[in-house]
């Protein structure tokens, strides 16, 4: 875990605030999608203190989609501070599109 800092935007107009927070390492998240990934079912909750969840791929596509099913997916965080996404796009069996926001990170500390 990281410790880092983020500005919060849009308190007010004068004042946005830099507070500190906890940050998992990338790679432990990856391997706590792909562990739930491998089991298949649907999950919500916490990791490392971030709320996150994943569903499991459909046979049935999204609304309004070309696609021919509704891929897996798992997500962590919150978006404006620190959010990440995977997406297995090309089929369960294929490795997942990855999608990170932190651009408000301020600044990152080693624990």
């Amino acid at each position: 875990m990281v410790i880092a800092k983020t500005k919060i935007q849009n308190i007010s107009d004068f004042y946005s605030p830099i507070i500190p927070i906890r940050v998992p390492e990338l790679n432990r998240v990856k391997g706590f999608a792909n562990q739930l990934h491998s089991v298949g079912n649907e999950w919500q909750g916490e990791f490392e203190g971030w709320q996150a969840e994943y569903h499991p791929e459909q046979s049935y596509p999204p609304l309004d989609s070309k696609m021919t099913f509704t891929p897996a997916d798992f997500c962590i965080g919150e978006s404006g501070i620190l959010f990440f996404s995977m997406m297995w796009e090309k089929g369960k069996d294929n490795p997942p599109v990855e999608f990170l926001d932190d651009a408000n990170i301020l600044i990152v500390e080693s624990d």
